[in-house]
């Protein structure tokens, strides 16, 4: 299992499942991060936190914590 926390920038990979419950989940998919959609890693602070991402041409931040609730492939 590999989460988006684990991914190198410059790489793309596809959700595979979205683990959290509740209020985290629903946050997740509300920025459009859902099964089988491609997130590009664009640049990862120093520290981890954010994860900057591109998913469906739109540029987000996640938090480190959110990030290690989707596993991709």
């Amino acid at each position: 299992m590999r989460t988006l926390k684990e991914v190198k920038v410059g790489e793309t990979v596809k959700v595979k499942k979205l683990s959290g419950d509740g209020p985290v989940k629903r946050r997740i998919m509300d920025m459009g991060i859902t099964k089988g959609v491609d997130v590009f890693i664009r640049k990862v602070a120093p520290l981890g936190d954010p994860v900057e991402v591109t998913v469906r041409g739109y540029e987000l931040s996640l938090r480190k914590a959110d990030a290690e609730m989707i596993e991709v492939e």
